[in-house]
């Protein structure tokens, strides 16, 4: 028995047609984290590294653990 068909979404379209140059790796994500938290915390507009915003929209993981740490950082920041 097969499934049925399931067509793309508009999201999972715009994901899999992101522009993503400067290309980023998650490995190259994931050492620029912590720097890249620590910027947007003390100013929110502050410039990303070349290729984090591309690969953080396109890439849930990175983006969720991103999240995880502005929320650990602020957290930790404000029990200080």
């Amino acid at each position: 028995m097969t499934s049925p068909i399931r067509g793309l979404t508009p999201e999972v379209v715009r994901l899999l047609t992101l522009d993503t140059e400067p290309w980023l790796s998650c490995d190259d994500c994931f050492a620029l984290m912590d720097r890249y938290v620590e910027a947007v915390l003390r100013d929110p507009r502050a410039t990303t590294p070349a290729g984090m915003r591309a690969h953080l929209d396109g890439c849930p993981a990175c983006a969720e653990e991103v999240e995880s740490l502005l929320q650990l950082v602020a957290e930790d920041g404000a029990g200080a």
